[in-house]
C-alpha cells in the first residue's frame, strides 16, 4: 500500500520541493484501493505516517553532521510531504465509498422500482433482496405518502423521513423510496399499525400537510404490488372525495370504490337527483348546502338550522323545496340515502357545469361513523 511513497519523501528531502502531482494522485489512488479491499481509513494513515517517523529517524541519523538549519529544512520537506500524502489518502478513500454508496443506492433504487412494479426474474429478484435484508416471501404493507410539493430520491425531505422511519421501526424489511414524485413506505406485517408513527414522523419532517394512501396487507411480491395499488387508489380517491383525514385506508373506502366502478351511472345518479336543484330558480346553491349540513346533522332540524345560522322555520322550507324538486324526501329514510348518495358522488365524477350550476360548489363534508 505504500507504494513508491518512501522513496518520493527522500525526493523531497533531497530537493526541497513538495510532492510532485503524480505522487498525490499515486497516494489518492491508493486510498481509492484500501477503501475497496475494506481496509480502515485510520489503519492506511497509521501505516503512511508509521513509515514516515521511521524514515525520519534514518535520516537524522545520517544527517547528524549537518547543521541545525539543514536538519530543519529536511524535516520540514519530510513533514510536509506527508501532510500532502495524508489528505490525498483520506480523499481517494472517501471518493471510493461515495462511489460505493451512490452504486448501492442505484441498485437500491432499481430493486425498489422492479420490486413495486411486478418485474424482474424471480431467482435475482430473491437475491437481491437478501442483499438488502428484504424478506420478499413475506407479508407486507405499502404506505404512500403525498405533500405539496415533489418528492426525489435522495432529496432532503427524503433523507430525513428515511433516517426517522428506519429509526422508529428498525432497518430490516422496510423500504423508503421515491416514486413519481411520491414517497413510497414499505413495511413489514408484522408491524403494528405504521400510519400514526409515520404520519408523525413526517409531519416532524415537516413540508406538511401531509396525506396518506394505505393499501391492505400482501404476502409475496404479488401482495407487495397490490398493495402498492391500492394505497395509490386510496390516496386519489381521497382527493377527490376532498376528506379531511390525512389517512386514508383503502378498506374503508370500499363504498366508493364501488361507486367509482360505474362512473356513468354515478354520473347519471348525480345528475337525476341533484339536476333540479340546481336548475331551480335563483341558483341551487342554497339548497344544495342545507341539504349537506342536514345530513352532516344526521338529519337534525334544529342542528341544521344552527349550522346555517337560520331558522328551523326557513330549513324546513328549503328541505320542502327539495323534496318537491327532487322527489325524495330528506326526512324519509329512502330518500335520505338517494339524496345522500347523490351528494357523496359529486366529486367522484366529472359533471358537465350548465350556465346555472353553481359556480362554488359546496365541498362534500366529512361525515363520522358511527
Amino acid at each position: 500500500m505504500l507504494g513508491g511513497y518512501l522513496r518520493a519523501v527522500i525526493d523531497v528531502v533531497r530537493t526541497g520541493q513538495r510532492l510532485s502531482g503524480e505522487h498525490v494522485e499515486t497516494c489518492r489512488y491508493q486510498g481509492e484501493e484500501a477503501a475497496n479491499l475494506g481496509i480502515a481509513l485510520s489503519a492506511l494513515l497509521d501505516l503512511y505516517l508509521s513509515a514516515t517517523w521511521r524514515l525520519w529517524a534514518e535520516i537524522d541519523t545520517r544527517a547528524a553532521r549537518s547543521t541545525a538549519a539543514t536538519v530543519a529544512a529536511a524535516a520540514s520537506a519530510m513533514f510536509r510531504a506527508s501532510d500532502d500524502a495524508a489528505e490525498a489518502l483520506a480523499d481517494g478513500y472517501e471518493r471510493a465509498q461515495r462511489r460505493t454508496i451512490r452504486f448501492e443506492e442505484s441498485l437500491r433504487r432499481e430493486f425498489v422500482d422492479d420490486l413495486l412494479a411486478g418485474s424482474g426474474e424471480p431467482d435475482l429478484m430473491l437475491e437481491r433482496a437478501a442483499r438488502f435484508g428484504f424478506n420478499l416471501a413475506g407479508s407486507h404493507q405499502v404506505i404512500v405518502a403525498r405533500t405539496g410539493q415533489r418528492l426525489v430520491d435522495a432529496g432532503p425531505i427524503h433523507s430525513r423521513v428515511e433516517a426517522r422511519v428506519l429509526a422508529s421501526f428498525g432497518g430490516r424489511d422496510v423500504m423508503i423510496a421515491t416514486r413519481d414524485g411520491l414517497l413510497v413506505c414499505v413495511f413489514p406485517g408484522a408491524a403494528q399499525d405504521p400510519a400514526p408513527g409515520l404520519l408523525r414522523s413526517l409531519e416532524e419532517a415537516g413540508a406538511g400537510p401531509w396525506r396518506l394512501g394505505i393499501g391492505s396487507l400482501g404476502r409475496g411480491s404479488g401482495g407487495l404490488v397490490r398493495s402498492y395499488g391500492e394505497a395509490r387508489q386510496s390516496i386519489e380517491l381521497a382527493d377527490r372525495l376532498d376528506r379531511v383525514s390525512p389517512i386514508a385506508r383503502f378498506e374503508e373506502l370500499l363504498p366508493y370504490r364501488v361507486l367509482t366502478a360505474n362512473p356513468g351511472a354515478v354520473g347519471e345518479l348525480v345528475a337525476t337527483v341533484l339536476g333540479p336543484l340546481q336548475r331551480a330558480r335563483g341558483g341551487g346553491d342554497a339548497l344544495i348546502e342545507t341539504l349537506v349540513a342536514h345530513i352532516a346533522a344526521s338529519g337534525n332540524l334544529s342542528a341544521t338550522a344552527r349550522a346555517l345560522h337560520l331558522s328551523p322555520r326557513a330549513v324546513g322550507y328549503r328541505l320542502g323545496r327539495i323534496t318537491q324538486l327532487t322527489g325524495h324526501s330528506p326526512n324519509d329514510p329512502e330518500g335520505r340515502f338517494v339524496l345522500e348518495m347523490a351528494i357523496r358522488c359529486r366529486s367522484l365524477v366529472p359533471t358537465p357545469e350548465s350556465p346555472t350550476a353553481v359556480r362554488d360548489r359546496v365541498k362534500t363534508p366529512t361525515f363520522s361513523r358511527k
